[in-house]
């Protein structure tokens, strides 16, 4: 499968990238945290390592390691606005519950 992203996230992430002046793309991975065990990272990139997978949309580069990628495969990054709040939403298949908050989840 692959990691995508929309149109919207793309737009945001590379206004960005190009606000930081440097960059190859953004990092989405896992760690483990919260009451559900895992939680999404998202880090600016500047250096591709040789094991990373990299995956592209809209021109934008989405780089993932490989332990990551068994828990977000399928994942696609959206950038959503609702009301006064804005911020990334993940839609990935792999999620089988949340905790409460919200602020992670299991697969």
């Amino acid at each position: 499968m692959a990691i995508t992203m929309t149109e919207s996230a793309a737009r945001h992430v590379q206004r960005s990238i190009d606000g930081r002046g440097k960059g190859e793309g953004i990092r989405l991975g896992v760690r483990t945290t919260g009451c559900s065990g895992l939680a999404y990272v998202l880090e600016f990139v500047d250096e591709v390592a040789a094991e990373d997978q990299v995956f592209e949309s809209f021109g934008v580069k989405v780089i993932i390691d490989p332990k990551s990628l068994a828990y977000i495969d399928g994942t696609e990054l959206d950038f959503v606005r609702e009301g006064l709040n804005e911020g990334f939403k993940f839609n990935n298949p792999n999620v089988r519950g949340e905790c409460g908050c919200g602020e992670s989840f299991n697969v």
